[in-house]
């Protein structure tokens, strides 16, 4: 994202490699350009799977999965099958924006400790991830191959009738990333880190353009 490289890099942020379901601890310890790789089950959920999966909530359905401590990918995969098996082709990310209305009740319904896209999320979706405990990791948009070389198994699909791209998918990744945290559970977001730069730069930007 542009702007990011006005912002000082932090000498004491390390990579790290982080095993699926994380708990609230964990998860509150990281930090704003932390970069992070995930191990065990997440999932991919767009939209229609948000809005069905918060449809069984609402009607006291049993889900297919516990999402409990786990990660969801804004993602709509190109997945085929070989020798019976589902493969990831492509997984790359999905703006997140799109989940913006879904998003807080989600985070509360279901406990999710990590979400997964790329753009970032509105005000409300930081402030639930701050109350509920969970964080936003940005995957680099245009990487679909390179997210799918970090899944090593597809255990499943659920309401594949939606479409490939809005089903829920049931993956494994392996050191899946590299992803950066770019909204953490205690309220800060580099996005809006960025806009405050910005918009401290426009005055002088008009200057120079005689605006």
């Amino acid at each position: 994202m542009e702007g990011w490289s006005t912002l000082p890099l932090r000498s004491d942020l390390m990579e790290k490699i982080l095993d699926l379901p994380l708990d609230e601890k964990t998860v509150r310890q990281l930090k704003i350009g932390e970069t992070v790789y995930l191990n065990g089950v997440f999932f991919t959920a767009r939209d229609e799977a948000h809005v069905k999966a918060l449809e069984y909530a609402k009607h006291g359905k049993k889900m297919p999965y516990d999402f409990k401590g786990l990660a969801i990918y804004h993602c709509g995969p190109i997945m085929a099958k070989e020798g019976g098996k589902w493969k990831v082709i492509a997984a790359g990310p999905t703006t997140s924006t799109r989940m913006n209305s879904l998003e807080p009740m989600f985070i509360e319904k279901f406990k999710v400790s990590a979400i997964i896209g790329k753009g970032g999320m509105s005000k409300p979706t930081v402030d639930a991830m701050q109350k509920f405990g969970c964080v936003y990791l940005a995957f680099t948009g245009g990487a679909a191959v390179l997210a799918a070389k970090g899944i090593k198994e597809v255990l499943g699909v659920e309401w594949l009738e939606l479409g490939m791209p809005e089903a829920l998918w049931a993956l494994v990744g392996k050191k899946f990333g590299p992803l950066t945290v770019t909204i953490d559970a205690h309220g800060n977001s580099l996005y809006e880190n960025v806009m405050k730069e910005v918009e401290k730069n426009i005055p002088r930007a008009k200057k120079i353009l005689k605006i």
